[in-house]
């Protein structure tokens, strides 16, 4: 038996580029128009507390920050809600307590767009209760459209241990 171009090693083997720049641009093509823009979830527009708080003079078209006190018990869960002096039972009470302050009106102008809230966490706080409050007071969903509440969030000064 012989075996052929065993010897032979002058043939060049060529690359066909075209077909492969079809089909990059094929699925270049396919990529862009499938792509769906989608509104992020979790994006809170969120302020964390500075080193030294600064004092300063506020504006007079600021409302004062609406305070959230989440208080922890010993292993760190939950112990309590109060919005300003008063005890909240649960956090669907209290999203509707700033729905009541704020309103569902949104755009520029509204309570809304200048209302602001602040956390005040124990320090031994679980992380799943200040997500569920940033969620109580950022929105709801209602009829599958999210109704947007309060975005402006920040984070008191944290206490010790």
């Amino acid at each position: 038996m012989k075996v052929r171009n065993v010897g032979r090693r002058d043939e060049k083997v060529e690359l066909m580029m075209t077909p492969m720049i079809d089909i990059v641009f094929q699925l270049l093509v396919f990529f862009i128009m499938t792509f769906k823009i989608v509104a992020p979830e979790g994006d809170f527009n969120i302020k964390m507390p500075i080193a030294a708080p600064s004092e300063g003079v506020p504006d007079d078209d600021q409302f004062p920050p609406l305070k959230v006190r989440l208080r922890a018990n010993e292993s760190g869960r939950l112990a309590s809600i109060a919005l300003g002096e008063r005890p909240i039972k649960d956090f669907g009470h209290l999203r509707r307590e700033v729905r009541a302050i704020v309103g569902d009106e949104a755009g520029p102008g509204s309570v809304a767009e200048n209302q602001e809230v602040e956390l005040d966490c124990d320090y031994n706080l679980r992380f799943e209760s200040v997500i569920d409050a940033i969620t109580a007071v950022s929105g709801y969903v209602a009829d599958g459209h999210i109704q947007k509440l309060i975005e402006k969030i920040k984070f008191a000064p944290p206490r010790g241990e």
